[in-house]
């Protein structure tokens, strides 16, 4: 870990730009080996976990064994663009954000709705798209808006960018949506700064705790937990990184229940396509 230099920001919480967070430390569990090799979403609802992968691969939900590492496919009646994350709303209903946008270049960002009990029907579907966007694809410093973590809580979507600007610092801006079929301006409502190291810090996956008052991001070596928030304010929360020791291509996270996690990374030659869960305790 590097030294950190600290520094004093008004509004919201921040870190050094150009400098690594200082953070506490957790290792990660191994639970299984996963036979899905390009996993890029987690939920657990209703004593089931389910994943998805991202582009390239099926337009399929699965439901996974945590123990085996087996799964069930369901084909889901929508495309699978580039699916990034899943999440799911206090009633247990299931929604696949079709958000990932590398390229910052899409016009067609959704996030479809699925009912658990028949995962093959898509129930309601919500497009949007992200106001302060101008180019398609966004000029290379400004390329913000590809997301692969969403959570939804009371009603809303809330997206978490992936930062993809040329000489990046870090940034993650906090975009939200209502949960409601239609086409939406998607609302900023706050950013934060991880680092400017997008292998080790770039957000790859989010979710909210059942009682919400926890949220988990993702990133390759990193979990962020936001704590201490009001209402949905989660930019003026308290964030706390946690060094996860190795690093790989970790793309998904879920609580199991309020103090404990399940994260999950990609198959990459020899590393990752593994289930881990953390105890937050």
């Amino acid at each position: 870990m590097r030294l950190i230099i600290p520094c004093i920001i008004a509004i919201g919480f921040y870190n050094c730009g150009n400098q690594q967070p200082a953070g506490k430390s957790l290792t990660p569990k191994e639970i299984s080996k996963l036979k899905l090799k390009e996993i890029s979403g987690l939920e657990y609802v209703n004593n089931t976990l389910w994943g998805i992968e991202d582009s390239g691969n099926e337009n399929a939900l699965y439901k996974i064994d945590p123990q085996t590492g087996t799964h069930t496919a369901y084909v889901v009646d929508a495309p699978n663009t580039d699916w990034e994350d899943i999440t799911a709303d206090a009633q247990g209903n299931l929604y696949i954000a079709d958000t990932g946008n590398n390229d910052n270049d899409r016009r067609n960002l959704s996030i479809i709705k699925v009912n658990p009990q028949d995962p093959s029907k898509v129930v309601q579907t919500t497009t949007f798209y992200y106001p302060e966007q101008k180019d398609f694809p966004a000029k290379k410093a400004d390329r913000n808006f590809d997301c692969e973590g969403m959570l939804e809580h009371n009603g809303y979507f809330y997206l978490f960018s992936k930062n993809r600007c040329f000489n990046s610092d870090g940034t993650v801006l906090i975009h939200k949506v209502p949960n409601k079929p239609g086409n939406f301006a998607a609302e900023k409502v706050g950013s934060f700064i991880s680092c400017d190291n997008f292998r080790r810090c770039a957000i790859a996956g989010a979710d909210i705790s059942p009682d919400g008052k926890t949220v988990a991001l993702i990133s390759g070596d990193k979990l962020w937990l936001i704590t201490n928030f009001t209402g949905d304010d989660f930019a003026k929360g308290t964030l706390t990184p946690y060094d996860l020791g190795e690093v790989t291509q970790k793309e998904s996270v879920c609580f199991t229940d309020n103090k404990t996690l399940y994260i999950a990374d990609e198959k990459s030659k020899k590393e990752g396509g593994k289930l881990y869960t953390i105890n937050l305790k």
